[in-house]
């Protein structure tokens, strides 16, 4: 599911300062090349012993990612169940209160991009 409701597309920021501050809030930065870069956030659900992940999609506006000094763009920012053995449904219904802890990732992530 895309994230709609949130002001983060189109921020910038240098490879080296969102790596900091991503991982500041939770994230890791798991897919990576040249030009683009995802940040996965893993919210697991007590409830019903589920794992969700919060994806920020990065990609490179000048540079190239193995320079700190990159400069990225946020593009969509997602959200889906694990499935097993790998990857990630983005079908399935989030709860509510995986929902809310979502939300307010990306609100600090963006209160620290904007600051």
């Amino acid at each position: 599911m895309i994230i709609e409701a949130t002001s983060l597309k189109g921020l910038k920021s240098e490879l080296s300062y969102l790596d900091e501050i991503t991982s500041e809030l939770g994230f890791v930065r798991w897919q990576w090349e040249y030009y683009r870069a995802t940040y996965d956030l893993k919210i697991e659900d007590k409830s019903t012993n589920a794992d969700y992940y919060l994806r920020v999609n990065t990609r490179v506006e000048s540079g190239k990612l193995e320079s700190p000094y990159a400069v990225l763009y946020i593009e969509d920012t997602y959200i889906g169940k694990s499935s097993f053995p790998h990857g990630l449904d983005y079908n399935t219904p989030i709860p509510a209160q995986v929902l809310k802890i979502a939300d307010q990732k990306l609100a600090e992530l963006q209160r620290m991009l904007t600051k």
